[in-house]
């Protein structure tokens, strides 16, 4: 009797489904908060916001993530990563996220 573990395939990485959004204005933290909420890290590139709704977006995910016992990473100046508490996010990840190592979707 062969006693062989299965392989881990890569979807076991959660951040192997990550959705990537580029929200325009605030309005859309409604689509940030259902994405996180359904377990889904995400990554929140602000680049294409004026600096007040970016920074009350910022604030709105970091309390998300707080209130969801989950984390939020500066990836650079303004891109962030909501993780939910069921992902962990290594300084590798990380690295790789802020080369671009984790394709865009979403």
């Amino acid at each position: 009797m062969s006693r062989l573990r299965p392989v881990a395939e890569p979807a076991s990485n959660p951040l192997a489904r990550i959705t990537t959004l580029h929200p325009r204005n605030y309005s859309e933290a409604r689509t940030i908060g259902e994405h996180y909420r359904d377990g889904t890290p995400v990554i929140l590139n602000l680049t294409d916001m004026d600096d007040a709704d970016a920074k009350r977006l910022v604030d709105f995910s970091a309390g998300l993530a707080f209130a969801l016992r989950g984390s939020m990473d500066k990836i650079t100046s303004r891109v962030f990563l909501l993780s939910p508490p069921n992902v962990d996010v290594t300084a590798e990840d990380r690295r790789k996220l802020a080369e671009g190592g984790f394709g865009n979707h979403g």
